[in-house]
């Protein structure tokens, strides 16, 4: 299991949540797993009360659901399903730019671009972190919670994917030009050239990654 990170004073279903939500992101637990909530409470040593809270919580969010005699797996998806979180996050994350474009902070975003510069030259799979990283800075800047918290279930959903298909690219996945012109629409400020965008910025990436990992 993954290592435990020292929790701060949140609830014992936060830091299960938080625990799985990451455990996830990172591929731990790939689609199809199973979550033994027995097992979760040990390895955290508390009981299967918020265990189970957790799992609710992150199924209401569809990262996880429930099977008949199997109990909760992680959701995997298909190259349909797939496509489909790529056309909503295009979407939102659209509407998002849109929103947090008076708010950007030109010398943040080259700050994020070249740590994800960096780590994509070097080979690093701390690249797709970097990658989300960056992205949500700029939907956080919509101001939009709810918003925000869709996009980043989203995000969750595809991260595993994501970190797949870094590790057989022989290259960074993308060049920083294409992040330049995105980045350069977004400081422009024009809300419907910004919306665009960003939805083709997304949307680009689907069918490379359904080929790259063979989905069907």
């Amino acid at each position: 299991m993954p290592e435990l990170k020292q929790p701060a004073a949140i609830t014992a279903e936060e830091e299960v949540y938080l625990y799985l939500l990451q455990a996830i992101r990172e591929g731990f637990y790939p689609g199809g797993a199973r979550l033994v909530a027995e097992d979760i409470a040990q390895h955290m040593a508390m009981s299967r009360m918020p265990v189970r809270a957790a799992f609710r919580r992150l199924a209401s969010e569809g990262l996880i659901h429930s099977r008949p005699n199997r109990g909760y797996v992680v959701s995997g998806l298909t190259a349909k399903e797939m496509s489909e979180v790529f056309e909503v996050r295009s979407v939102l994350e659209g509407l998002a730019a849109r929103l947090a474009a008076p708010h950007v902070d030109a010398g943040r975003i080259e700050e994020l671009m070249a740590a994800m510069e960096a780590s994509g030259q070097a080979r690093s799979d701390d690249w797709v972190a970097r990658h989300r990283a960056l992205h949500e800075y700029i939907c956080g800047l919509s101001g939009r919670p709810k918003l925000i918290r869709q996009i980043g279930a989203l995000h969750t959903q595809i991260e595993p994917y994501m970190r797949i298909w870094f590790s057989r690219q022989d290259a960074p996945l993308e060049s920083r030009s294409d992040h330049d012109a995105l980045i350069g629409v977004l400081l422009d400020g024009d809300a419907d050239r910004i919306d665009v965008a960003f939805q083709r910025h997304i949307l680009d990436t689907a069918p490379a990654l359904i080929q790259t990992l063979g989905l069907k």
